[in-house]
């Protein structure tokens, strides 16, 4: 199979389809002066072939600046205060509403597919293709730095803010509770009563009246309760799609330094969102919504019977003072268990990730022992958090017992002394255990609660570290650049570490400069790439692009300026394709690009040579590739959207030598024009370059044309800066 025939068989030919949305969206952003890049409003979003969907425009509306709300209206009732309003088409498509005359019957609106010439449409041609659902889109205020706070303000939780938007659900669950426990009167009202006064006097018509009226009680209470539940589990799912939404977000915005350093414990972070989202489940909420009716319950056995109900305040206080006491040791306990699974997870990731080198160095004893350790440890403290939580149940649960026991044994005397019927000591019984009930349950929950707001500490804490785009950052919009590159006296140090990669590094590189960058391992060279992309700040010094600084480009829109090569190449599970379009949607590149980027790269004997094509499998991290294909992907990865500025880092690091040679031709029929910066340790590589910069411990020793600079290291002129 071919190329061309592996492509049209995976995807056939295709057209450029246009995101009506997004432009849309743009429209209004320009209209309420917000001049937005396509990149900084979807960077990151899951976005579907490509285009914005309506579940996802409040996300990137947010991105301008703007606020936006969906709403079901016809076309002649919707607020023409707050238009500019985005009217969704039939079928999938878009536009914006700027006016309405209800009188001429015309609108005026903006096609996407007209840029931003206003058009006068006919109100019913425009209501006749209309979907019923148009998105409202308004500008958010923003207080400066001339508005004091009075107060210190305070931005929406990330957690408890998401909770809030179902408040309303929340508040039926609240009204079903009360009803519900209301209901619950019934069935030691109707004992009461047949005791009392069906059994004494046969009135078995009576008996049949009750008995139907408690059956539809309870018909009501089995229906509210079912109600109660899916909306408690509707509630918690809608917060759990946007919270987990908002949590890969962050983890996908963060800034590299401030990256946890072990993987497999932050993994072990996120993870613990699953204690969070089981937390506010039904059974906590539903437990916290009946606890106060216990002071209903304990009302009406004491007008039953005074003395019945200090049993039951007594047992209540018990419990709530065992619950108190534990909790201590029960925070103390989960904080443990947390950091020791984090650590025994960060070990199973680490392993697994490195298991052909784990074998290749026979090192399966040692991290078997630290698995073994970490789990008798875990093992440990998890039985000690189990018992302490295991005890306040059960000892609630006895108070329970013992507390129907005491109602009891004070009813019989009360029976005796003419002060209570038999009917009243079975409905305060009844009642009693129903007082209690809730007592238990909150209590049953203490231990949970304590894993609940640790994994909340956590989740806290990363959602508070620093992201690449902030919500108060704007950034310019530049689609084109000439390619000039500039680091003026930068120096950096990596997080947690003492020394320095760089220190006070000065280089201009022209636009379609071709340069190659010289040094011993560890000098620094890979930090000068890492710096360009943006994907960490100088700790002194500018680097720019054009000669505006690069931390003002959108990060995806800078990083679209790049073709990027790294020295350990990483492949995503998925096909060639897939990894060769990694980053965009598969509608942004033709055919005729993707084909291009695979014969520059070599893939092309790979691609033709075997029955799936470019719908090769390659496995996690590219372990079915060799590790000369795993580059020949990545460097058709950078050469695929047609950067203005190539960075490769050993690019032909795992390549023999006629695929090398093979690849530096290709690179001279596509590097004209573009500004090249090579890092290497191969001489082979220096034809491509007219310049060399020689690193030593992060300092620039040298500078120059190739061929000078050559002779100075070949005769030892070029020295070793100090550490």
């Amino acid at each position: 199979m071919t190329q061309r025939e592996a492509l049209d068989e995976g995807q056939g030919a295709r057209s450029a389809v246009r995101d009506e949305l997004l432009e849309c969206l743009q429209s209004i952003a320009l209209v309420h002066g917000h001049d937005v890049s396509a990149d900084s409003l979807t960077a990151g979003l899951p976005l579907e072939q490509g285009r914005l969907t309506p579940g996802v425009f409040p996300r990137a509306a947010s991105r301008a600046g703007l606020s936006a709300r969906m709403a079901k209206s016809r076309l002649v009732q919707l607020n023409p205060a707050l238009f500019p309003v985005v009217l969704l088409l039939e079928p999938g498509r878009a536009c914006v509403l700027l006016a309405l005359d209800l009188k001429a019957r015309r609108a005026r609106v903006i096609f996407p597919e007209l840029g931003e010439a206003e058009t006068e449409v006919d109100l019913d041609g425009l209501q006749s293709s209309y979907s019923g659902q148009a998105i409202y889109v308004r500008p958010r205020f923003r207080f400066d730095a001339r508005g004091p706070e009075v107060t210190r303000q305070r931005g929406r939780h990330w957690f408890w803010g998401v909770i809030r938007e179902n408040r309303r659900l929340y508040r039926d669950v609240i009204a079903g509770s009360v009803v519900i426990n209301l209901f619950a009167l019934g069935m030691p009202l109707f004992v009461l009563n047949v005791y009392d006064r069906v059994v004494p006097n046969h009135a078995t018509e009576t008996l049949w009246v009750l008995a139907v009226g408690v059956f539809i009680v309870l018909c009501f209470d089995l229906a509210l309760r079912l109600m109660r539940g899916a909306f408690v589990d509707l509630a918690a799912s809608r917060a759990d799609v946007k919270l987990s939404s908002r949590l890969m977000s962050q983890v996908l915005g963060l800034r590299l330094s401030s990256r946890p350093t072990s993987t497999g414990s932050f993994a072990s972070t996120l993870q613990s969102f699953e204690s969070v989202r089981s937390f506010i489940g039904s059974a906590t909420v539903v437990g916290v919504v009946d606890l106060p009716f216990v002071l209903l319950f304990a009302t009406i056995i004491a007008l039953i019977g005074p003395p019945l109900v200090i049993p039951v305040l007594v047992g209540i206080a018990f419990v709530l003072l065992y619950a108190l006491a534990a909790q201590g040791k029960l925070h103390e306990l989960s904080e443990t268990t947390w950091r020791a699974s984090a650590q025994r997870n960060a070990t199973l990731i680490e392993s697994i990730s490195q298991l052909e080198t784990l074998k290749s160095l026979r090192g399966e004893s040692r991290v078997q022992g630290i698995w073994e350790r970490a789990s008798a440890f875990l093992s440990r403290t998890s039985a000690q958090l189990r018992m302490v939580s295991s005890s306040v149940s059960n000892v609630a649960l006895w108070a329970q017992h013992s507390v129907s026991v005491a109602v009891v044994i004070t009813g019989v005397y009360l029976i005796i002394e003419g002060e209570l019927t038999q009917g009243g000591l079975i409905a305060a019984y009844l009642l009693s255990s129903r007082a209690m009930a809730p007592v238990s349950q909150a209590a049953a929950l203490l231990a949970q609660y304590h894993q609940a707001a640790t994994a909340m500490q956590s989740l806290d804490g990363l959602m508070e570290l620093p992201v690449e785009r902030g919500e108060a950052k704007s950034f310019i919009d530049r689609p084109v650049v000439r390619g000039e590159l500039r680091f003026d006296h930068v120096t950096f140090r990596y997080p947690d570490e003492q020394r320095e990669a760089l220190r006070d590094v000065s280089l201009t590189l022209d636009a379609g400069e071709k340069v190659a960058v010289l040094g011993r391992v560890g000098c620094g060279k890979t930090t000068l790439h890492k710096l360009l992309l943006g994907l960490y700040d100088p700790s002194a010094g500018a680097v720019s692009l054009d000669g505006v600084d690069v931390h003002q480009f959108d990060p995806v829109q800078l990083r679209r300026h790049f073709g990027y090569v790294p020295q350990d190449v990483m492949l995503f599970h998925g096909s060639l394709r897939d990894n060769i379009l990694a980053g965009s949607g598969s509608d942004a590149v033709d055919d005729e690009s993707l084909l291009r980027a695979i014969r520059l790269s070599g893939l092309d004997a790979l691609v033709d040579g075997h029955p799936d094509g470019i719908d090769l499998q390659v496995g996690e991290r590219g372990q079915r590739l060799s590790g000369g294909q795993r580059q020949q992907v990545a460097i058709a990865r950078a050469l695929v959207h047609e950067p203005r500025i190539l960075l490769l880092d050993e690019p032909t690091s795992a390549m023999d030598h006629s695929s090398e040679e093979a690849l530096k031709a290709r690179l001279k029929e596509v590097g004209q024009g573009k500004t090249i910066l090579i890092v290497t340790h191969r001489t082979s590589l220096l034809s491509l370059v007219d310049r060399i910069v020689v690193i030593d411990a992060g300092t620039v020793m040298a500078d120059g044309p190739r061929d000078q600079v050559i002779e100075a290291l070949r005769k030892g002129q070029i020295g070793r800066a100090e550490s």
